[in-house]
């Protein structure tokens, strides 16, 4: 490892510190180098363009786990440990960013519903459960709001709204996004927080006029809607903290492109086996 390592850095840096660095030997070293290449060193060779081609198909997002079950997908076949070991050396490194949570502002009222869900994040249909959630996004130009609706089953974002305002206009488009895309099954349960957006009379009109039957977390408790919050974790992570926004229509067209380009078509959930959203949507829909 520590040969190939300096192979790696050989242009950049002498061989003769690499190698003093390292502890080992410039002849050792150039014996390794000159030898021919062994199978496995040939095989290494053809995979590591098609890692990093994965590796930057997932936004440099993927650990190795996922890389490896990206590289399967495609019809290659290759051990864990292996990706792993290329990664480590072809420097892949799945970028983390761990910021404080900006809050949207909510006015605490007396929730209009119980909650209904309870922590049941498992279930068996589509459109049995729909979690939704508001986050704030940074601008120059200010806070962007984006409110979302995802389907508990498939992960998938059903319904998703961006705004200037965290108004319950925000979230009654996300929900009218949702309706136009899915087919309402009877109890149909919306989960939420306890936002003043989502306990706003014409919000829980709404949802009454469609046939949901509302749920709301308990105060002060983000576990009770963890997978929303989770994609918010993932949306920040993945894409928000790594740019600084101009205007608010800049982030705004990102985080389109992050929903329905990488997030629902393309990023593989550990949840779901490995597949994308509307790829599990598909096998379900085909079964």
């Amino acid at each position: 490892m520590r040969y190939a390592y300096i192979r790696t850095q050989e242009s950049v840096h002498r061989v003769t510190r690499l190698c003093a660095a390292l502890a080992v030997s410039r002849s050792g070293y150039y014996a390794w180098r000159d030898r021919p290449a062994s199978a496995r060193t040939v095989a290494d060779q053809r995979l590591l363009p098609e890692l990093c081609r994965l590796h930057e198909q997932a936004r440099e997002e993927y650990g190795a786990i996922k890389l490896w079950q990206a590289l399967t997908q495609t019809g290659v076949s290759c051990g864990r440990h292996r990706v792993a070991r290329l990664r480590t050396l072809a420097g892949l490194e799945a970028r983390r960013i761990r910021r404080f949570r900006v809050s949207v502002e909510r006015h605490q009222l007396p929730p209009p519903a119980p909650n209904v869900l309870e922590q049941r994040f498992v279930t068996t249909a589509l459109n049995r459960v729909w979690v939704g959630d508001i986050t704030a996004v940074p601008t120059q130009a200010g806070w962007l709001y984006v409110a979302v609706l995802l389907d508990l089953y498939s992960r998938r974002v059903i319904g998703w709204a961006m705004s200037a305002k965290p108004d319950q206009q925000l979230t009654l488009e996300a929900l009218a996004m949702a309706v136009r895309q899915r087919r309402i099954q009877p109890g149909l349960i919306h989960h939420t927080d306890r936002g003043a957006q989502y306990s706003a009379l014409a919000y829980q009109r709404q949802l009454t006029t469609l046939g949901l039957t509302p749920s709301m977390s308990r105060k002060g408790n983000c576990y009770d809607n963890a997978v929303a919050e989770s994609f918010f974790s993932i949306l920040k992570n993945e894409l928000v903290h790594h740019q600084r926004y101009r205007t608010r229509d800049d982030a705004s067209r990102e985080i389109f492109a992050f929903i329905e380009g990488f997030y629902n078509r393309q990023r593989l959930h550990q949840s779901l086996g490995y597949l994308t959203p509307l790829e599990f949507e598909r096998r379900v829909s085909d079964s």
